[in-house]
């Protein structure tokens, strides 16, 4: 069987042991497309909001409970430090993100909804198309020129702010969110959830034994790691993170309906 799977903490024992023909990717991301337009992988890693789109489109794909990556995406929205914005500034404003779809993007989106940021005002600049083919960007989406980036179109004033995939190492650029770690911590308290990036997910043809070895496998490799907080397994244990992850993608319109939890296992 073909999987997609990258190297983290809780991988490591997984990816020496399981029998599996591993992708030589060194970013999992960079290979989510074959994942759900082309099917190729039994097993793969996948952002959570690509599988709901996935799951939205009828992509044979199911969850395993088992989290690879999880932070929450407070600091990842910059702007100048010399311009600098709060949130509820940023109506009417430019916000360059790699794409529309990615599951950073889309909890800050939510997270600025919540705050009352009207999502329609702004104009987002992207970079690069969905991984799900079938889904379409709002129409406020507009594509970045051929060879422009996203900081330094930044820099240059070309947009009000930013969702950066990793935190930038330039003193000009900031976060939004003045103290990040403290507005995640009032995000967690409040919704008693973590914000989940990547889980593992198994092709439909993959059978129910087979998926349960497989969990069983990755069980013992989050172990191994000394089961990290940020890296929850289980379905209980993820029922409100996937819950509000759900309503999060569901309430931007990404998703048709609010799905249950049961339903991504099925």
């Amino acid at each position: 069987m073909k999987a997609l799977l990258g190297d983290y903490p809780v991988t490591k024992h997984f990816k020496e042991h399981a029998p599996l023909e591993f992708a030589d990717v060194k970013l999992p991301q960079q290979a989510f497309k074959r994942v759900v337009r082309n099917l190729e992988f039994d097993v793969a890693e996948l952002a959570l909001v690509t599988y709901l789109l996935a799951k939205a489109h009828g992509k044979p794909y199911r969850l395993l409970p088992a989290v690879v990556t999880a932070r929450f995406q407070h600091p990842y929205l910059v702007c100048l430090k010399a311009k600098r914005v709060s949130p509820a500034q940023l109506n009417g404003k430019r916000i360059g993100q790699r794409s529309y779809s990615v599951t950073t993007a889309a909890w800050i989106r939510g997270m600025l909804k919540e705050e009352g940021v009207d999502l329609g005002s702004i104009r987002w600049v992207t970079f690069e198309e969905p991984h799900v083919a079938e889904f379409r960007d709002p129409p406020n989406v507009e594509r970045a020129a051929p060879g422009k980036e996203i900081l330094r179109m930044l820099l240059d004033g070309e947009i009000d702010a930013a969702i950066a995939g990793e935190i930038p190492k330039d003193e000009r650029i900031v976060p939004v969110y003045e103290d990040p770690a403290a507005a995640a911590q009032a995000w967690r308290r409040k919704h008693g959830a973590i914000q989940i990036n990547h889980m593992v997910t198994v092709k439909d043809t993959v059978s129910g034994s087979k998926a349960q070895e497989l969990y069983a496998l990755l069980k013992k490799s989050r172990e191994a790691a000394g089961n990290p907080e940020m890296n929850p397994f289980g379905l209980e244990e993820n029922r409100r993170n996937l819950e509000v992850a759900i309503d999060c993608v569901h309430g931007q319109g990404m998703i048709p309906r609010r799905f249950t939890v049961e339903e991504l296992f099925a």
